[in-house]
């Protein structure tokens, strides 16, 4: 029996699972104490201490906003992707600033189907039909051939489509960037959603330093220029 794992956008149902597995506590206070001692005589242990969690906004915004990016390093986050297409990872693993551990095809079986499917094309009977079959060819090719040689060679004919999990850990100044790219309209649908329930997670527990994050479009103007979807992202403003 073969099994999809589809997923889809605007409120439609979604698959994937995004869990926030670790970050950095009182991040704020630390990346705007981190800030602050760049102009302080004092140590940075005692600004820390003194830093009041109301001020580190206001002290992260300011420093943030003069285009001193770095302080923002000094927070990190650790998120479970879980369910995804290997489509993705392999997108995901371009954004190079960042730790990366996904489930090995060498030492974990897929004798069971079990793969992504765009909402592109499940919404299209055709397309469907096609993209099914070519699931059914591709997993019966791996279970014949993993009677008759390794695992991890049979594995060279499964597809992109096939579902991973991997754990990612990023600073935060590489997931603003990781989220200005890939939460723009103009990204590939799946990664898109990723990064809009990561987002979500990251604003939750650190709403000061990921309010702004988003798209391009959130904070001026597109940088896509005449490819632009002329389509500002509003729904994704931090509330």
């Amino acid at each position: 029996m073969r099994k999809a794992n589809p997923f889809f956008l605007d409120g439609i149902h979604v698959v994937m699972k995004v869990v926030l597995l670790s970050y950095t506590k009182d991040a704020e206070r630390l990346c705007a104490a981190a800030a602050r001692s760049c102009y302080s005589d004092d140590v940075p242990s005692d600004i820390l201490e003194r830093m009041e969690e109301s001020k580190a906004g206001a002290a992260i915004d300011r420093v943030v906003g003069m285009g001193h990016h770095s302080v923002i390093e000094h927070a990190s986050y650790t998120f479970s992707l879980e369910g995804v297409s290997r489509v993705l990872t392999h997108q995901l693993v371009r954004h190079r600033i960042a730790s990366f551990s996904q489930q090995s095809q060498r030492y974990v079986s897929l004798l069971e189907p079990d793969f992504v499917t765009p909402g592109t094309i499940q919404s299209d009977p055709v397309a469907n039909r096609v993209y099914e079959e070519a699931m059914a060819n591709a997993w019966d090719a791996y279970q014949k051939l993993a009677t008759i040689v390794p695992v991890e060679d049979a594995r060279y004919v499964l597809p992109n489509a096939c579902t991973t999990n991997i754990v990612v850990t990023m600073n935060a100044r590489e997931l603003w960037h990781f989220f200005t790219l890939r939460t723009c309209r103009r990204a590939q649908q799946e990664i898109r959603t990723v990064a809009e329930l990561m987002l979500k997670e990251a604003r939750a527990v650190s709403p000061s330093l990921f309010g702004d994050a988003g798209p391009s479009c959130l904070r001026g103007k597109c940088p896509e220029g005449k490819l632009s979807c002329g389509r500002p992202r509003e729904e994704l403003k931090f509330k």
